[in-house]
């Protein structure tokens, strides 16, 4: 782990691959006219928001923890990354370790923050959502706020570097229809800002694979 762990870390230290690798997991119009409002603020007042991309190191692969989201929530019934606005003068890494500990129970002295990914603008929501990568080392036990959080679940690392559970499908947003990619990783599939980000974070742990 600790090799996969060096090799984020030198990813990180040079430029991210950013947008392209974000658009490669955005739905697009069936009629191929793509909104870039939906993902470029038009100004600077938006909420800054963060979200915990949690990688567990302790079992026998490196997995990647999402909770399923209640229905009764924003964005309810989705996979996500735990996460949500930032408060105060906390920093990004300490509003993704709050929010992490209020939806997951997620004890953040077993946390490692590694980095950041590039900032995803989410434009229905006017949120700026910045991804925090964090490996939990040690072994604990996730306890989903029924407030905010059906079910947590956690996915093979190695399951998304392969593209056999990668679909695309033809869907019906706000009644436009658009080419949309998901990840068939749960009966809930994993798409739009949550998959964006995730598609970042495969990117640049894809070479580490290629090499074992």
């Amino acid at each position: 782990m600790s090799s996969f762990k060096s090799h984020i870390q030198s990813q990180l230290n040079n430029t991210l691959p950013g947008r392209e690798a974000q658009r490669k997991m955005a739905p697009t119009p069936v009629n191929g006219k793509n909104n870039p409002k939906n993902y470029e603020p038009a100004n600077d007042d938006f909420r800054n928001s963060s979200v915990l991309v949690p990688i567990i190191t302790w079992k026998d692969e490196l997995q990647v923890l999402f909770t399923l989201r209640t229905q009764s929530i924003n964005h309810g019934g989705q996979l996500s990354f735990p996460g949500g606005g930032k408060e105060g003068d906390e920093t990004i890494e300490e509003t993704a370790l709050r929010e992490a500990q209020e939806e997951i129970g997620l004890n953040p002295e077993k946390a490692e923050i590694i980095g950041r990914l590039t900032p995803l603008y989410v434009g229905h929501s006017d949120n700026m959502v910045t991804p925090v990568i964090a490996f939990i080392h040690h072994k604990q036990e996730f306890t989903p706020n029924p407030n905010e959080v059906d079910e947590i679940i956690t996915v093979p690392l190695k399951d998304f570097i392969h593209k056999d559970k990668l679909v695309t499908e033809k869907w019906s947003l706000r009644d436009v229809p658009y080419h949309v990619p998901f990840w068939k990783i749960h009966h809930v599939p994993l798409w739009g800002a949550t998959a964006m980000m995730m598609s970042e974070f495969v990117e640049i742990s894809r070479p580490f694979f290629k090499n074992q």
